[in-house]
């Protein structure tokens, strides 16, 4: 059995377990909330430099030999993920120790966190189907009770509204698991591959790809299923929403990539076509969203559903050149849009409200704060030379490529609105006026310790070099794009992974 796929589920287990242990005991969770933490992001690490020099890696649990038992497989996207899913994971989890409150860090706050993790890293690595649906469920409960703890009444509207929809696609995706094996006898997805091209039903697979559409489509908030999104994010406490941006969604982006390289490539004119065109409303609809609102987390969680419509852009394309796009674009968006969130926590912080209206003066007396807020949404805006604009560029290129200019003029308008947008935040909260009370000047809603500082500026100014390194120094993370995407359009290395397992 190889280690190195089991532990990135196994370390966030054992923390939660741990931290469960120390219930209602702050400073022992918080260091071993930290240190879980830091133990995964190593662990994914490790195992991507595995993945790189070894190619992918597969194992069985229990000895089963493939279809059977349990499958773990790790392929550059699904390496690339984990490893995004614990740094963002480590940055949230510093960033809690200055913005999270005691009494929700007594209750339950770190081990839901870990299980969370634990979840997304069962998602990336799991070889079938059905863990995946598990997978899913388990992110679905300790995500619901993130959202909730406190109960407070925005966060307990806001997470009925997301556990309904959500469960709701895990109903839709159910169904589906359940006609599949009906039809394939199997849901392993090495297996489903090979099963998949000798069903002579062509129609009936597509019908099937279109439920699975509409399940991971509500995960990942497209166009018109991500009305459930903008309604809870900006309700709990602005780590749990900045998690939920970096990570949630693009677990459902990870699945339709995953199912629509290797399962349904039957009727790519139809499926990926019919992508193409949801991801080019998706952009639209976001973006607008956006626009008409004026509340920070709103803004950004609008955002979120403009920019899912680039990474399933390059799946709807479906050229090496367009998913190495999708994957570079998952790569800069995670870091960005986490990045973006935990600015607006400092933002409120110091002024006490995430609209804009009431910020203001932030460039004056938060210099650092603007300065990584600029970094961030010039990136998310796609100003050259940062992350964001790379990343475009190729989904860009790769539509001029097959002569799909109608998303690309749709990629294009969306920069600018989304630039507009972001230009929106920098005049309310930056460089607009300081707010006045009848008192003058507002003052900040709680003074921050030099300790709650550190933690609260330590992960901002990590992601934001990031950011600039993705931007400047972007060749190893675009032959590392390149070197995914061949994976993806080549299902084969996969299937040759997984079914040759070591037993």
């Amino acid at each position: 059995m190889n280690t190195l796929l089991v532990l990135p589920i196994l370390i966030p287990l054992a923390t939660a377990a741990v931290c469960l242990i120390f219930w209602g005991r702050r400073i022992a969770q918080r260091i071993i909330g930290v240190t879980g933490a830091l133990a995964l992001l190593t662990t994914a690490l490790i195992l991507l430099a595995a993945v790189w020099q070894k190619g992918i890696l597969a194992t069985q649990l229990g000895n089963w030999p493939p279809p059977f038992g349990i499958t773990l497989a790790a392929d550059l996207l699904g390496a690339i993920m984990t490893v995004l899913g614990s740094l963002m994971g480590l940055a949230v989890m510093i960033y809690s120790l200055g913005s999270i409150d005691p009494r929700r860090e007594r209750n339950g706050y770190y081990p839901f966190y870990h299980l969370l993790l634990m979840g997304v890293s069962g998602v990336f690595l799991t070889g079938d189907l059905f863990n995946l649906y598990v997978w899913f469920e388990v992110m679905l409960m300790s995500s619901f009770v993130l959202l909730a703890l406190g109960g407070e009444k925005p966060q307990l509207e806001g997470a009925i509204k997301y556990v309904t929809l959500n469960l709701i696609s895990s109903a839709f995706f159910l169904t589906a698991l359940g006609i599949l094996y009906g039809m394939a006898g199997t849901l392993n997805m090495a297996d489903l591959s090979l099963q998949l091209g000798t069903i002579q039903q062509s129609g009936v697979v597509t019908t099937l790809a279109m439920l699975f559409l509409v399940a991971f489509g509500i995960k990942s908030a497209l166009f018109p299923l991500f009305f459930w999104l903008p309604a809870s994010y900006h309700t709990p406490p602005v780590a749990v929403s900045a998690i939920f941006a970096g990570l949630l969604t693009k677990v459902g982006v990870y699945t339709l990539l995953r199912v629509f390289t290797l399962l349904f490539i039957r009727d790519i004119a139809y499926t990926h076509t019919l992508i193409l065109i949801i991801a080019g409303l998706t952009m639209v609809t976001g973006v607008l969203g956006a626009m008409s609102h004026n509340e920070f987390r709103r803004i950004l969680s609008f955002h979120i559903i403009s920019q899912v419509g680039y990474m399933v852009m390059g799946l709807g394309l479906f050229t090496p050149l367009a998913l190495a796009g999708s994957v570079f674009y998952i790569m800069h968006h995670i870091i960005v849009k986490t990045n973006l969130f935990l600015v607006s926590g400092v933002a409120r912080r110091l002024q006490g409200s995430y609209e804009l209206d009431e910020l203001g003066g932030l460039s004056q007396s938060a210099p650092w704060l603007t300065l990584i807020f600029v970094v961030s949404a010039f990136s998310l805006a796609g100003i050259p030379p940062l992350s964001g604009f790379w990343a475009k560029f190729i989904l860009i290129k790769a539509s001029l490529g097959i002569q799909s200019y109608a998303i690309t003029a749709t990629a294009l308008a969306v920069s600018l609105l989304t630039l507009f947008s972001m230009a929106k935040i920098w005049a309310g909260a930056f460089w607009g006026a300081v707010p006045q009370t009848a008192e003058g000047p507002a003052k900040p809603t709680a003074a921050i310790s030099p300790t709650a500082r550190i933690a609260l500026y330590l992960p901002m100014i990590v992601l934001a070099l990031l950011t600039l390194t993705i931007g400047l120094l972007t060749e190893p993370f675009m032959e590392l794009s390149l070197r995914a995407a061949e994976q993806l359009v080549d299902p084969q290395q996969y299937i040759q992974a997984v079914m040759g397992a070591v037993k």
